[in-house]
């Protein structure tokens, strides 16, 4: 039997290259988050778990598990922090040498052992969980009888008052990512799929997009949907398109409002949640949601706006001066505004 027989073929070897490279650039990112959102947290809190560290709001939230007696979490505490980067290297390593000059059985072997890997990742991962969500101090100052707190594996859970989110961040992808290539060049290798190249590039060239484009795109306004929406302060249905606005935060979460008044009042209520933008609607056609630093602002009273703040905003200095001949009309400045 001929020698290179036993040798990956070109497209194998492409695959394992950029499943080395993803592994090596995932031990230094995130891998794993959990997102916490509650009424007393409009920004919401998240923890990130790299393979080395935790990141995020790790203060805060040891501090309202110590109410509830769960452990508080430290560095320390995780001997996988300690270990992960090298295994992480390890297989990243191993996929570099396997792509380069690598045998078919190497290819196998590396396969097998990164899904055995990944599953008791995961087991591990599920395991402290339960033991955080389960092991509770009984002098808690809140205790609820038959309550555990273990957040979801991946997915959503409810947990009294906050909504716990568990997902992939951007090195988990990363890594899923990896097995996913290694497992195209296991189906190459054994004949079972058939490979070209545009089979290989665009699978490439969808998690390249899947990537950029979120990091690429700018945090902005969602459409109202008129009687359907909510006001995030007075919970009134947005009924007017002339007065919606929205506050939109660094996360690029969307608060949606039926009068400027509203969105004001939200924010002076809610001071920790860092502000991206504030938009609002041109009170002229067609109503469309526009920063406040492109609008000039116009009180009168024969506005009637939902909530009684009788503001309108105009995209167009024309459209304000006109407005500014209303009855009792005054024009203001948003950084007053702001400020009141």
């Amino acid at each position: 039997m001929n020698s290179k027989d036993h040798k990956i073929g070109l497209y194998s070897k492409g695959l394992l290259i950029l499943s080395a490279v993803m592994l090596a650039v995932s031990i230094f990112v995130p891998i794993w988050r959990i997102e916490l959102d509650a009424p007393q947290y409009p920004e919401g809190l998240g923890l990130t778990i790299s393979s080395n560290k935790l990141g995020g709001d790790v203060e805060i939230i040891n501090g309202l598990n110590h109410y509830i007696g769960m452990k508080t979490l430290h560095k320390e505490d995780f001997i996988e922090f300690t270990v992960l980067p090298y295994i992480i290297g390890f297989f990243a390593i191993f996929a570099f040498f396997t792509g380069i000059n690598g045998s078919k059985k190497l290819l196998y072997v590396l396969f097998g052992a990164f899904v055995v890997f990944g599953i008791l990742a995961m087991y591990d991962f599920w395991k402290w969980e339960y033991n955080y969500g389960h092991n509770l101090d009984p002098n808690a100052a809140i205790i609820v009888p038959g309550m555990a707190y273990q957040p979801p594996l991946i997915g959503f859970k409810q947990l009294l008052n906050f909504g716990a989110y568990s997902i992939p961040d951007i090195g988990g992808w990363l890594f899923i990512a990896s097995g996913i290539f290694m497992l195209l060049a296991v189906l190459i290798e054994k004949n079972i799929l058939k490979m070209n190249k545009k089979v290989l590039i665009n699978p490439v060239l969808f998690l390249l997009m899947m990537w950029i484009v979120p990091a690429c795109g700018q945090k902005g306004p969602e459409p109202i949907k008129l009687n359907k929406d909510d006001c995030a302060f007075c919970k009134m249905t947005i009924s007017d398109k002339r007065f919606g606005t929205e506050l939109v935060t660094e996360k690029g979460r969307v608060y949606k409002f039926d009068d400027i008044k509203c969105m004001i009042g939200y924010s002076k209520e809610n001071p920790q949640s860092a502000k991206a933008g504030y938009f609002v609607s041109d009170h002229s056609a067609p109503h469309q949601l526009i920063s406040v630093e492109n609008l000039y602002f116009v009180y009168s009273d024969s506005f009637e706006s939902p909530m009684a703040g009788n503001i309108a905003a105009f995209s167009k200095k024309e459209d304000a001066q006109k407005a500014g001949q209303l009855p009792g009309a005054k024009k203001i400045n948003w950084a007053d505004l702001i400020k009141k």
